[in-house]
């Protein structure tokens, strides 16, 4: 559970963040730039990918403790 806790964290501080600026840039009437979308997705893709890998993460982690 704790795996699943990190990459929905990781992809909620993504999706928070592009949010925060796009609506900065809403409220300043200026475009976003590339970086705008490439700071969230430094988040956004990696908890997807450990979200699709959680449970072979999980064991993995397991198997470190178990050490």
């Amino acid at each position: 559970m704790l795996v699943y806790l990190v990459a929905i964290a990781l992809m909620g501080f993504g999706v928070i963040n592009l949010s925060l600026h796009w609506i900065e840039s809403s409220v300043h009437h200026t475009p976003m730039r590339i970086v705008h979308f490439a700071i969230p997705a430094i988040f956004f893709v990696p908890g997807i990918v450990v979200l699709i890998k959680a449970r072979s993460i999980a064991e993995w982690i397991s198997n470190r403790l178990d050490e």
